[in-house]
């Protein structure tokens, strides 16, 4: 058997609370949109697999919209645009209206652009709807997955992707355009800001489509998706000061890497076209996105309807850019367990995480190279293994099927679970308030070992040992914070 260990890691970070969805959120809904209006409900609308309506959803929390009833309030047409495909509609709010753009087709025929519908009234769902026509950009080509934010300076922009005339070899592109008079058109020339040069962008099919835009830390990020919408689709980076001049190509730095790519652990296959929206308090960022729950597509990945939509939390790099992890498997989003051991003084931010490690000289949980944010994420799984009530056990995020468990008197250790009694109870504990009690503090949570009352899950002395400790003489040690 392997056998593991776990360590602290510290870092500077700008810690926000935990942010537990269970995924997938909705079945057979593809390029997702989650928006969180000032009326205080989240909207939803995405790809249906059909590719003929655009629907809506609402609900005052993010899992609500998983059960939330669904209203069409666009059906394809007879002919002309918008008789063929329905892809991708995004929701805004923009001069007290709502707009939806969507990308619409023309039957018989491989046409598709980019279109806007305008809603009037203070629900979309009842919201009366009329059709602003195409957003007239540069070329007829081929156009899709519109989005809009507001600059920093005040300045909506649209990001979209589209065909160059000039590289036919290429599916599409991803160009901006500062908004013109009205929310459905451009103002001036529109500019290409990343085009499908590398590699993993080219797999399939040569794309960069599905941009959506987060801005914080004085920076835009823009993500995008790449390649074909098997397991091959990916997320790339865009980066751009905030006040920088976003119309100049240059402004914009591409990481050379994908972001965010399937998971043959978690069984997450070609994860992509996202949105960002925010937690129900407000303190955290959530990333909404889509993927498969299998690897193989037997024929057209456009023609499989299983593309489902997904949440967890986005995390934040102590240098201030976004930490996107591994699309974690199905299930409840794992947290983060930062030890109340201070590794700073007072007025730092200083703070020490639990890391899966193995005693694997390689690879994950290995502790070389640099270290991934998954292997600081833990499922609480309630009930635990052993069943009783009150009972959490702590799995890996990064080797689903890993649990912590007592295995040597008060030593623990993380191990693949063997299905017997004595080992469940072993690997499960009751979830207590924090043992650490202090005025102005935020509110902890401490472990005590079902099969050892009073004895608490703890750090050891070497800083990478897990051990059981009485919870009378080890409070600071015994008490995490869930992020």
């Amino acid at each position: 058997m392997l056998l593991l260990t776990t360590a602290l890691l510290c870092i500077s970070v700008s810690a926000s609370p935990p942010a537990t969805y269970t995924n997938p959120l909705i079945n057979q809904r593809a390029d997702p949109h989650i928006t969180k209006h000032t009326d205080g409900f989240y909207y939803f609308t995405a790809t249906v697999p059909e590719f003929d309506k655009v629907i809506l959803r609402r609900a005052t929390t993010i899992s609500g919209l998983s059960s939330a009833p669904e209203t069409t309030i666009w059906r394809r047409k007879s002919s002309g645009v918008g008789s063929n495909q329905v892809w991708a509609p995004e929701l805004h709010y923009i001069n007290n209206k709502w707009y939806i753009y969507v990308a619409l087709g023309v039957a018989n025929e491989w046409r598709i652009r980019a279109a806007v519908l305008e809603g009037t009234g203070a629900n979309p769902l009842t919201a009366t709807w009329v059709e602003r026509g195409l957003v007239q950009t540069n070329w007829d080509t081929f156009s899709l997955d519109m989005t809009t934010f507001v600059s920093p300076n005040g300045t909506r922009y649209f990001v979209w992707a589209q065909q160059e005339p000039s590289r036919t070899d290429e599916n599409s592109s991803l160009l901006i355009a500062a908004m013109g008079s009205n929310p459905w058109s451009i103002r001036g020339p529109a500019v290409t800001i990343s085009r499908p040069t590398l590699s993993w962008e080219r797999i399939g099919y040569k794309v960069n489509e599905g941009a959506a835009v987060i801005i914080r830390n004085n920076k835009i990020f823009l993500t995008y998706s790449a390649a074909a919408t098997d397991a091959n689709y990916c997320m790339g980076l865009l980066t751009a000061n905030a006040n920088a001049d976003l119309l100049n190509p240059a402004s914009w730095t591409k990481s050379q890497t994908p972001i965010f790519v399937s998971n043959a652990d978690t069984n997450q296959w070609g994860p992509g076209h996202n949105s960002f929206t925010v937690s129900e308090d407000g303190s955290s960022d959530v990333m909404v996105f889509h993927d498969r729950g299998y690897k193989n597509i037997n024929g057209d990945p456009l023609n499989d309807p299983n593309r489902r939509t997904r949440v967890q939390k986005l995390y934040w790099k102590p240098d201030g850019t976004p930490d996107f992890g591994i699309p974690v498997a199905d299930g409840i989003t794992p947290v983060r367990l930062r030890s109340a051991i201070s590794t700073g003084g007072a007025g730092t931010n200083g703070a020490v995480y639990m890391r899966f490690l193995t005693s694997a000289t390689s690879g994950v949980g290995s502790g070389t190279g640099a270290v991934s944010l998954a292997e600081t994420q833990f499922r609480l799984v309630s009930p635990g293994l052993s069943g009783g009530q009150g009972t959490v056990s702590l799995e890996s995020a990064v080797r689903p099927g890993w649990f912590l468990r007592r295995y040597s008197g008060n030593l623990l250790r993380w191990e693949a679970r063997v299905n017997s009694g004595t080992w469940n109870t072993e690997a499960s504990f009751l979830q207590r308030d924090g043992l650490l009690v202090a005025e102005g503090q935020e509110k902890g949570v401490s472990f005590e070992a079902v099969d050892r009352t009073g004895n608490f899950v703890s750090f050891g002395a070497d800083g990478r040992s897990l051990t059981l400790v009485n919870g009378g003489q080890e409070v600071q040690r015994a008490t995490f914070y869930l992020e």
